[in-house]
């Protein structure tokens, strides 16, 4: 009898430990007077490779990470993980890892360091927030932080007295959508998003990109839909991977989504392709927006967006006649332009006027089960100052807007920042215009990194704290908001390498030596959630056995026929007109407005995902960097021919602003529109101390200088730059 690797793995789904040292292969072996065969342990998490947070199953022979692969009863992976879940070893045994605490002994951005032990590093860091305190009070110290970390980190700056914290996911990514979406329906569509995309008849992508954004479940989802013979429509200036599935591939000009989405909304009231019944049971505001939008005609949105008349009206007619079966993808990275907020409305209204909120094939509602919050610590935090991450925009989430925390260190207004932690973020990729970043780190009188990998904000760093690798750690408990309310752990597979520690482990040794130990009343993580496990009636052995726990009697993703559903808005119902927009001096019902297009020779700048990368974060990962060391630059063919380029020619781009970007291979290709250029972002580091992704390709964040700020909820658009090409190299 011999144990095949399938065997393993559902022994490794129901034990999740190594597998006893008396089976039939060891018995044998030893009959055999041979040296018995170190077997495998499998031993369940969850992966950090991005923010999905897929199960994940870990095989370890002596000790060595050797595979990962996907926890079959975890939603998020359901049994597999993409080309970046499985880079999760090559972040393991990176060789450019951090390894060691270090101290700057040079000029910021030299990577001049001392190695430190890391009593001599923390002592110093707590020291320097001493002083800050005692000279601008403790709200001078800010945070910028994305990951899991960030759960102990706030917790450390609160405890501190700081409510300074912000989260560029927010800001720059998914903040926009979050925002319309509460507007309308009371409460956001999730991370990930509860898309029912298996029971979709129509799907729309609006510049998602699934397929590229390598969105586990939601891309298996995605092909399923598919290959059921969804019809799918693509908005998109590029023709994508997911517009090479698309019925309706639609080339729309960028800067014009909210025509379109405002000429669909016109078409399917006008045709009385709208789901009547359930925008009189369910919706508030129908009239006005009825009215609102007999101005944005298909006529009117072709000359808007390129979009040929007949085809923005023939897409509208599939919407209506396929109703409520309709997904149409809320995306994430949201914050293009100006009115990021109202284009995510339109979508919203379009979403509830189909029926599709609630609805199969539509976006599924939240789970029927609350888990009461289990705080870090009871103690109550000291009051402060108000924050600084919400700037003067009324519907900022909780999570902040990163560029409020630069404007005020650069300002000192209301009051000065003299100090940020970054943790688990490269900045100088994240924000745009880095001169303004780089304006503010300069001002600052401590600026502390939390990391894994010497990242271009991390080589800025005065003192550098090295975290170890998800494989190697406790984190929190995640609460997975699918179909069904679960649980799963992340739980370390093998020892921390180096001198290397968990997040909370140098969040709580900083505490301790700033006098705030009674917030971090436990020794161990892992005490701490067995007590959260136990307050949720969890199984703490079974969940670390499996990885992963659902509570399958909270599913209703459905709103039943006729029942009398309350939305979590001011009205009960999906807000269609919003009177808090209103009260706020905004529009209640999203209108048009245009955007600068770029002069002639100009090319907007629009960027994206690889699906073997999470941005910077992964591109000199030895694993990943193997399927793509380095981006290209998309141009359009006719434009290549008229200017001599030919295909893998070298070029440099040049931004309105004047800066140039690192040379980059040219890709002559007529799958993107003549006015756009596009990159995949995260490319062309600057950190020497990164090996392999140095200077490879072009930094698209280099090259966006200028940025625009929706003033409802401050999320920073950023594809309003303009570039040029130049051969010069």
């Amino acid at each position: 009898m011999s144990l095949t690797r399938r065997d393993f793995l559902k022994i490794a789904a129901v034990t999740g430990g190594a597998v006893a040292a008396t089976t039939p292969v060891v018995k044998s072996v030893l009959a055999l007077g041979k040296k018995p065969v170190s077997l495998p342990q499998y031993v369940p998490t969850t992966c950090e490779m991005c923010f999905w947070r897929c199960g994940v199953i870990a095989k370890i022979v002596d000790g060595r990470v050797v595979k990962l692969d996907g926890n079959p009863i975890h939603p998020n992976s359901r049994g597999k993980l993409c080309a970046r879940g499985h880079g999760g070893i090559g972040l393991l045994y990176d060789p450019d890892r951090l390894k060691t605490p270090l101290i700057n002994t040079g000029a910021r951005g030299e990577a001049k360091f001392k190695k430190a032990s890391w009593d001599e590093a923390l002592g110093i860091v707590a020291e320097k927030m001493k002083k800050i305190k005692e000279n601008y009070g403790a709200e001078s110290i800010a945070l910028l932080t994305h990951g899991t970390i960030s759960t102990y980190f706030i917790h450390l700056l609160q405890a501190y007295g700081s409510p300074n914290f912000a989260f560029p996911s927010f800001a720059l990514c998914r903040g926009a959508r979050d925002a319309a979406f509460e507007i309308t329906f009371g409460e956001a569509v999730g991370n990930p998003e509860r898309l029912d995309l298996q029971n979709s008849k129509v799907i729309v992508l609006i510049g998602s990109h699934l397929g590229e954004n390598a969105h586990n479940s939601q891309c298996q989802e995605f092909a399923e839909a598919v290959g059921k013979g969804a019809t799918l429509i693509v908005l998109d200036p590029r023709f994508s991977t997911a517009a090479g599935k698309a019925k309706y591939w639609l080339p729309i000009k960028p800067a014009t989504d909210l025509a379109i989405l405002l000429a669909w909304t016109n078409v399917i009231i006008n045709e009385g392709l709208y789901d009547k019944d359930y925008v009189l049971k369910y919706t508030y505001g129908f009239a006005e927006v009825a009215q609102a939008v007999k101005e944005y005609t298909p006529d009117w949105a072709e000359k808007e967006t390129d979009i040929p008349a007949s085809l923005i009206v023939e897409t509208a007619k599939i919407l209506g006649k396929n109703k409520p079966h309709i997904l149409i993808h809320p995306g994430r990275h949201t914050a293009w332009y100006s009115d990021n907020v109202q284009r995510q409305r339109a979508v919203a209204i379009l979403i509830a006027i189909l029926g599709a909120y609630g609805r199969p094939g539509g976006i599924y509602l939240n789970p029927k089960k609350k888990l009461e919050p289990v705080f870090l610590s009871e103690k109550d935090y000291p009051d402060h100052k108000p924050a600084l991450n919400k700037g003067k925009y009324p519907f900022a989430g909780e999570e902040g807007v990163t560029h409020e925390i630069v404007r005020a260190t650069i300002t000192e207004q209301p009051y000065p920042v003299k100090a940020w932690f970054t943790t688990g973020i490269n900045i100088m990729k994240a924000m745009p215009n880095q001169i303004d970043t780089m304006k503010a780190i300069q001002k600052l009188d401590l600026l502390v990194a939390v990391d894994m990998m010497p990242y271009e904000s991390v080589i800025l760093a005065d003192i550098v704290f090295p975290e170890c690798t998800y494989l190697e750690r406790h984190d929190d408990l995640f609460v997975l908001k699918e179909r069904a309310l679960g649980v799963s752990i992340r739980q370390p597979v093998v020892e921390p390498m180096y001198d290397t520690k968990p997040g909370w482990w140098i969040a709580k040794e900083l505490g301790k030596r700033l006098g705030l130990s009674e917030h971090f009343p436990w020794n161990n993580f892992e005490d701490f959630l067995k007590k959260k496990a136990q307050a949720w009636e969890i199984d703490y052995s079974e969940l670390s056995k499996k990885g992963y726990i659902d509570f399958p009697e909270s599913a209703k993703p459905y709103i039943l026929s006729g029942e009398d559903y309350k939305f979590k808005t001011h009205s009960g119902k999906i807000e269609l007109y919003s009177k808090e927009l209103k009260e706020h001096g905004f529009d209640p019902v999203p209108k048009y407005t245009k955007h600068e297009q770029p002069p002639e020779g100009w090319f907007r700048l629009i960027y994206g995902r690889s699906p073997v990368h999470t941005f910077s974060r992964t591109t000199n990962n030895p694993s990943l960097w193997e399927l793509m060391e380095e981006n290209v630059a998309w141009i359009n063919a006719k434009i290549a021919k008229s200017i001599g380029l030919k295909h893998g020619d070298y070029i440099v781009l040049v931004n309105q602003d004047g800066v140039k970007s690192n040379k980059v291979k040219a890709k002559v290709t007529e799958r993107i529109r003549p006015d756009c250029i596009y990159l995949v972002h995260g490319f062309g580091s600057t950190s020497k101390l990164l090996h392999k992704a140095y200077l490879r390709g072009a930094d698209d964040q280099q090259l966006i200088t200028r940025y625009a700020i929706d003033p409802i909820g401050g999320t920073v658009g950023m594809r309003v730059n303009f570039v040029k090409i130049t051969k010069e190299v």
